[in-house]
């Protein structure tokens, strides 16, 4: 165990794409604050990643509590000193058609998608002007951020804004030394997409839409995560990647095979 790591905060770090950054940066050789609102969850993530000789703590954080995100910043640099990356995963999905959608469902989608990031990017950056260390800050957005899907609600708005947030912050924040990126990853094999992958016809879609004709592993995700945090990314900032398989170059569907 190397000496004062770096150390990342992963928001909605207790399962799917959140975990396997997680698992990845502590891999890397950081310190890992995972926070979430699945308390049994998140406690075993951190628990798995300290079994395997890495250096994790788990802390309760809902991301539209500012009180909140700001006691899980506060718990990383207190704990370990410093704070160097902090990933704005925490997300939920939306289902339903314009028509059909409420003011409720767009209340909660736009909260946690978009005030959640928004809070979560700004405790971050005060902890870490205040540390001055610099940072990185990388976003989830979805490749749903620049097409438009008829039953998802609220949530390729959301995503659409998270894109445009990071190129906020990235400008906003540059003079700080701290870099902001985004992630737009396409269907990845998480609990969230568990149901569509379990259905033939669903998986046949995903598979037709998708040049690589899968959906990605968590893993892959979370490999460019560690790449955007990397020394190998220091002239990156504003930028989201798309993670998708070659969706948004297809132009219908891949033929059969």
């Amino acid at each position: 165990m190397k000496e004062n790591p770096k150390v990342v905060v992963v928001t909605g770090g207790a399962r799917g794409i959140g975990r396997a950054y997680c698992e990845r940066f502590a891999k890397d050789g950081y310190a890992v604050v995972i926070t979430d609102r699945m308390d049994e969850e998140g406690e075993q993530a951190a628990a798995a990643i300290r079994e395997n000789g890495g250096i994790a703590q788990y802390v309760h954080g809902d991301v539209i509590d500012r009180a909140q995100m700001t006691a899980v910043m506060d718990t990383a640099v207190s704990a370990f000193g410093r704070l160097d990356v902090c990933i704005a995963n925490a997300g939920v999905l939306d289902e339903g058609h314009f028509l059909d959608l409420t003011e409720d469902a767009f209340d909660r989608v736009m909260g946690i998608n978009v005030k959640g990031v928004f809070l979560t990017g700004q405790t971050a950056a005060r902890q870490m002007i205040a540390c001055a260390n610099g940072g990185v800050i990388i976003n989830i957005a979805s490749t749903v951020a620049i097409l438009a899907v008829e039953h998802e609600g609220f949530y390729p708005v959301s995503k659409a804004a998270v894109v445009q947030m990071t190129r906020v912050m990235a400008v906003s924040l540059a003079d700080h030394g701290i870099r902001v990126v985004g992630i737009a990853p396409g269907a990845t094999k998480t609990p969230m997409m568990a149901e569509q992958l379990a259905d033939p016809v669903l998986s046949r879609v995903i598979e037709a839409r998708t040049p690589l004709r899968r959906a990605a592993d968590p893993e892959e995700i979370a490999g460019v995560a560690a790449f955007l945090a990397s020394k190998d990314a220091t002239y990156m900032t504003g930028q989201t990647l798309y993670v998708e398989g070659g969706r948004l170059v297809l132009s219908l569907t891949m033929p059969e095979r």
